[in-house]
This record gives C-alpha cells, structure tokens and sequence, in this order.
C-alpha cells in the first residue's frame, strides 16, 4: 500500500477511526448531545451565586443572616446637595428649599421610599455646605436600575432651578443603570465580535471558507452545549455572569485551537501524498492525541480555581472546565466525521493569494508544510543554543521583574472608570465631604430581642465608640426590622475611597469597638459587612488560596507531562517555561496598570494596583492555554524522533512544521482577548491586556526560542526517564511511526526508554 503502513493505537486514534466510518452517526450523536444539553439547561433554569456563597468570612455570615430572616435590602440612593462657593451654608433659606424640592420630586415618581430629610438624620457635612436626602427605591434591588430613569430625571429638573448648587443623586440603582448604559452594549459587543475575528483570522490562515468555517462551527456548538450544561450544573454549583464571559473566551479559544491543529495535519498529510481516509488517520493518531493531552491539562488547571473556596472562582473553573471537555471531545470525535463527509470539498471556497498551496511551494513543487520565518529563527537559535536561551530567559526574566512589587485590591469606581463617567465625580464629592458615606461598613446585628434593653444599649454604645475611637466620622445610622429581630447598622468609614485607610478604620471597628460593645451581649450576632469589608474577606480568602491552587496546577500539570511524553526531562522544562510564561505577563500587567508604563499605548490609566481576582485567574488561564501549544509542539519533536532523526533534527522538524498552525492560534488567541482589553472598565483591560501579552510570549519566544534552545542544550538527555518510574502507565504516543524510517533511533542515555 502507497501510504506505508499507517496503524494506529490509542483512544483518539480509535475515536477518530470510528467517526470516520460513521460519520452520519458521529455528526448526528454530536447534534443530538448539542440540542439536549441546551434544552434541559434551558429548562431548568440557571441558579444564580447568592451573595452569603460567594465567600466565607463575616462577609457570608451577613448575608447568611439577611437571607435566613427574609430580608431583601432594598436598593438605597442618595442625593448630593452641595454649595458650589463657599458662602451658602445648609441653614440657609435656598440650601433648605433645594433639599425640600429634592424630597418633593423624587417622592412624586412613586418609584420611592423612606425619604429622609439631612435636618432630621443629620446628614451635614462638618462645613456645612453639603447635605446628603437618602431614600430607598421600590422593589427588588436586583432590578432598580430598570426603574431608576424617572428618579434621576426628577433630580436633574431640581438642579436646574438651583444653580449656585450641585445637586447629584448616587447609589447601587443608579449606577447600575450607569453602567448598564455606558458598558453593557459595549461589553456584549465584544463578545459578539471575537466570533467574527477568529472567522476573518482562519480565513486567512486556511485561504478557504469551508476550511475556516469548520473550527468556528465546532467551536460555538461547544460552547451552547456548555450553556445547558451549566444550567443542569448549577443547581449543584450556583453561576454567575462572569462565569458564562469566562467560559465564552475560553471556549471559543480552545475550540478553534483544537480544530486548527487537525485540520491543519489532516491537510499536511493528504498535502505529502497521502489519501484522505489515510491522513485522517495519522491525524487522529498524531493531532487527536495531542489535543486529549493538552486538553486534560487544560482541564486539570481550571480545576485549580475550585480550591479557592470562592464561589465567583469556582463557577469560572467549572465552566471553563466543561467547556475544554466538550471542545476536547467533539474535535475527536464528531470533527474527524466532518472531515471524512466533506473529502477534498473542505477546499471548497478558495480565496485567491491566501491559500497555502498558492503562498508556499517546496522546490519540487508539492506544498510546503514548514514556515520559512521560523525555519530562519530556528537555524541561529540552534546554531547557538546557549546564547539564545541565556538571551531570551534574561529578555524575560526583565519583564517579569516588576511583578515582585505587584499590590492587588479592589478597584475603587475611580480607579475601574477614571474620569469616564459623570457619576464617579458624583462618588468622588460624596466621599470628600462624608468620608465612606457612599460605602459605609454595615453591622448585621442578630439578636433573641432586638428591642432589649442590653441589645439597645450595646447598639447605642457601639454608634458612640464608632465615631470615638476615629473609624468613623458619623453620622452612624441604624435600622431596625423587629418582626425577625434584626438590625442593619450602617458606619462611614474613615478613609473613604482610599482603601488602605478604609480597611485599618474596618479593623478598628471588627476588633475594638465591637467586642467592647455587641460582643458583651450573651448570644448576639454581628458580622460586618460592605464594599470594604466584602474586599478584605476577599482579599483574604483569596491569599489563602493561592498557595494550594498553584500547587494543585504545577503538580498535576507536571504529573501528566511526565505519563504523556515518560520523560522527566520535558515534565520538568515544561513546568518552568510555563511559569516563566506567565511571570512575564504579570510583569507587564505591573508595569502598565499599577506604574503605568506605556498605559496610554493601551487606552489604560496607571491606575496604582492590580485587581484582586486577576493574578490568580491569570495564572490558572495561561497555565492551561499554554500547554496547547506545548503539548502540540512536543508532540511533533517526539514524533519526529521516533521516526529515527536526530534530536537536533526533531527540534527543528517540529518547530517549524508546527510554527503555522501555532502562530494561526496564537494570533486568533491574541485578538480576542485584545477585544476585551479595548473596554473602559479598567479591570477588563487588565485581564484583556494580560492574556494577549502572555499568550503572544508563549507562541513566539517561549516555543519559538526558549523550547528549541533549552532542547538543543539538552540533546539525548529530553528522552530522560529513570527506570525507577517505568511502573507508571504508559500515555505515550497513540501512532506507529508512519512510513519508512531514514536511520536507527540515537542510542538511548542511561535510564531513559524510548518509543512505544
């Protein structure tokens, strides 16, 4: 037979095999297991992540209370009155008839409730020039902001008949509507986008429409699965929006990557004369086994997000989770049954001057399947192997220098928007003149009476040391539900905005004026909450939780190198070039947002600190992502060798036959988390800016220098496998060597074991 013998072994070998000999049954199972997953999901609805899940801590315990008694906090809203100069005071005649005016307006709308008068709850700022009228909006606070236009309205038309003051209405409906109105349109636009990009990308990269319109397909019939499948998942794990983002990005990532790869064999083999059926099969053996591989890596580390303990996190890892399974499935399965029903038609719609038979000629003419660009990198790179690596890793190392004096929190609103939005002027003016009015810590106060005398008295001396001990500035207000005996105690804090002061006046009142006030109460509760405290826990719960979500990553990630690949030498290189990968890219996050180096390059603000969350998805992300293209490049040198080349010559074979399908991924990966980082809010710039920078390094300096050099350095001492550890299974390579084989495999180093 002309294609040499092309048998195979392996679970994706015999996946793909039985997919292309029925194709109709695997395509139609696909559809099936699509349409089913979306509708059950569908009907059982998605459960949301309740605010006492989300993280342990005081924070939980809060929540956990308000929702045990019943209690939906309503969606609370303030208005700013506020002299313009110096002059006017609250007292004064126009100043009191603003603030009459205000009530009047906003209580017309009938939208609200519980107005109250600065003059009454003593809501005047020390000057004297600023009084805050606080009211509650009706109805679910979860929706306020869809009925919130006619308030704000209300207030504008008041401002305009009082023009020596300012007069601005903040609060949680207010500026959800805010920011429903300035990024909702535009965030969902860049989710809609990344489908077109990649789709104009594989375009490029196929030169045919057929061939670009397939990865695209399988892609986003992954992720609809997904979507049922977190719904059914969420009655286990509740969701959230921020999962579904995250799986969304993920999923079209890895869905595409993982079609390219064998789309792209698929074509090299029929491209080196093979028949179709016969390079599907060596793309099932070769590709299929790398994307099982890389995808279970991939797998193993979102399941690190899991460990957190945080809801927000483990909703991400879970979904990100699912959604690598089924893109990892279906290009084994159902894409090989594609391939076979479409043959040569997978041509079909050539784009002149893109096709790669058209770009690219070997000398006798046939198609190439080695890039010229990386072959040129490869021939100094191997020709100096210890220069280039000693270059590249101190390239990197430099920019991953910053990253020791990274300092993550919280984003404060003028942090996330700037100077973007009129109302974080509005937030800024609040806090000047009430520090930590518009966040005040609140005190959930559980008691047997709430009306007790000693409850009474523990409050009442809780509200006076509060403002004595200097957390807070007043004024302290209380708000009593007798029916389930409960109270929300609301205390500004001093520091306001800035966080640092903030969470040192969060501590005065956890650990001195609680314990000297509610805590001599025999069986009362009183856990503080608020944006202030809900970011400590945060911050808290998250610190402990790196240590063993990396360890879970790197452990398991270098577990399944070593089984796949059964050499100690490529477990261990592969470890450290993928945290030095994503070190450069923390690195960069450093230097742009918290120094603001070249922030302006990006659209970006220095804005002094990282978000809390992204150093940790980040690592857990590239950690994964990074091993498609490891996992795909080593798979080639291996191969390679296997075949009987030098180690040198499969370093080279393998780069460079890889470099087009790996930069095509990379390059896809590249502009859609680029979308992302086009956004205003400045923590999705972050995460945009990191994850295009990480993956580029990856793709380019990383397996284009780094690997090939460290490799080179190394020669026959990759293939190290101590006899020690020959009793672990055996996940090496699924396929035979295919074809002749020029030479006898290089003798083997003490220890190692070599082929399959």
């Amino acid at each position: 037979m002309g294609n040499g013998d092309t048998r195979v072994r392996g679970i994706a070998a015999r996946a793909g095999g039985w997919s292309a000999r029925h194709r109709w049954a695997a395509v139609g199972i696909w559809m099936l297991f699509v349409v089913l997953t979306m509708g059950l999901g569908s009907a059982a609805g998605t459960v949301e992540v309740k605010d006492s899940d989300q993280i342990s801590g005081e924070t939980s315990q809060a929540a956990a209370i308000a929702e045990k008694a019943g209690i939906d906090e309503p969606a609370g809203e303030t208005v700013l009155v506020q002299a313009k100069d110096s002059g006017l005071k609250a007292t004064d005649a126009d100043f009191r008839a603003a603030v009459t005016a205000v009530m009047q307006a906003v209580e017309k709308t009938g939208e609200v409730t519980a107005v109250t008068s600065p003059y009454e709850t003593d809501t005047i700022s020390k000057d004297g020039r600023s009084a805050l009228v606080q009211f509650d909006m009706r109805g679910e606070a979860d929706t306020a902001g869809e009925r919130v236009e006619p308030v704000l309205d209300a207030v504008e038309e008041v401002q305009k008949d009082h023009e020596s003051l300012t007069i601005e209405q903040i609060g949680s409906a207010s500026m959800m509507k805010t920011f429903d109105d300035a990024f909702g349109e535009d965030f969902q636009q860049a989710e809609y986008s990344a489908v077109p990009v990649a789709l104009g990308i594989l375009l490029v990269a196929f030169g045919a429409v057929v061939a670009a319109l397939v990865p695209v397909a399988l892609a986003i019939t992954a992720i609809i699965a997904t979507m049922g499948l977190m719904g059914i998942v969420s009655h286990v794990m509740p969701m959230s929006d921020t999962a579904s983002s995250v799986m969304l990005l993920v999923g079209l990532a890895v869905g595409v990557d993982y079609c390219l790869f064998y789309l792209r064999r698929e074509r090299e083999e029929r491209a080196a004369g093979h028949d179709s059926q016969t390079a599907l099969r060596i793309a099932a053996a070769t590709s299929g086994r790398a994307i099982i591989v890389s995808g279970v890596t991939v797998c193993v580390a979102m399941a690190g997000m899991l460990f957190t303990g945080i809801a927000e996190f483990e909703g991400m890892g879970l979904a990100s989770l699912m959604v690598v399974a089924v893109a990892m499935v279906g290009s084994v399965t159902v894409l090989p049954a594609l391939l076979s029903l479409l043959g040569g038609r997978v041509e079909k719609g050539r784009i002149p001057f893109l096709h790669p038979d058209k770009r690219r000629k070997r000398k006798d003419g046939s198609a190439g399947g080695e890039s010229r660009f990386w072959k040129s990198v490869l021939r100094v790179v191997l020709a100096k192997p210890a220069i280039s690596l000693i270059v590249a890793a101190g390239a990197l190392l430099a920019i991953a220098a910053p990253a020791l004096g990274m300092k993550t929190q919280n984003l404060t609103l003028d942090q996330e928007f700037g100077d973007s939005l009129p109302i974080v002027a509005t937030y800024d003016r609040v806090n000047e003149a009430f520090p930590g009015g518009s966040d005040p810590a609140e005190v959930v106060v559980k008691a047997d009476d709430i009306n007790s005398p000693e409850v009474k008295s523990a409050i009442a001396d809780f509200r006076a040391q509060a403002v004595e001990s200097g957390a807070s500035r007043g004024p302290v207000d209380v708000k009593v539900h007798d029916a389930q005996n409960v109270a929300f105690v609301y205390v500004p804090l001093v520091g306001g905005s800035d966080l640092d002061k903030a969470e040192k006046s969060l501590e005065t009142i956890r650990d001195e004026v609680r314990p000297a006030t509610l805590g001599k109460v025999d069986g009362l509760e009183a856990p503080v909450t608020g944006q202030v405290a809900g970011s400590k826990d945060f911050n808290d719960q998250l610190a402990g939780a790196v240590a063993p979500v990396f360890a879970f990553v790197v452990v398991f990630a270098f577990l399944l190198m070593l089984l796949s690949f059964r050499s100690l030498t490529i477990a261990i290189t592969s470890i450290v070039l993928n945290l030095l990968s994503v070190g450069a890219a923390y690195g960069i996050l450093v230097g742009v947002f918290q120094h603001g180096w070249g922030a302006s390059l990006v659209g970006a603000e220095g804005v002094g600190a990282i978000i809390t969350w992204l150093p940790l998805f980040l690592f857990v992300i590239l950690f994964g992502l990074s091993m498609d293209y490891h996992v795909f490049v080593v798979s080639r040198i291996r191969e390679a060798r296997m075949r009987g080349r030098t180690t040198k010559d499969a370093i080279q074979h393998g780069v460079v036959t890889t470099a087009g399908v790996v930069t095509s991924a990379a390059v896809i990966m590249v502009a859609v988390f680029a979308i992302f980082g086009t956004l205003s809010m400045q923590s999705m710039k972050q995460m945009g800016v990191g994850l295009a920078a990480a993956v580029l390094i990856d793709a380019t300096i990383i397996r284009g220098v780094l690997l090939p050099a460290a490799m080179a350095l190394l020669g026959e001492r990759n293939w190290y496998f101590p006899k020690w550890l020959n009793r672990l299974p055996d996940l090496t390579h699924d396929e035979s060597p295919q074809g002749p084989v020029p030479s006898p495999p290089p003798p083997a180093v003490e220890g190692e074991k070599v082929g399959v």
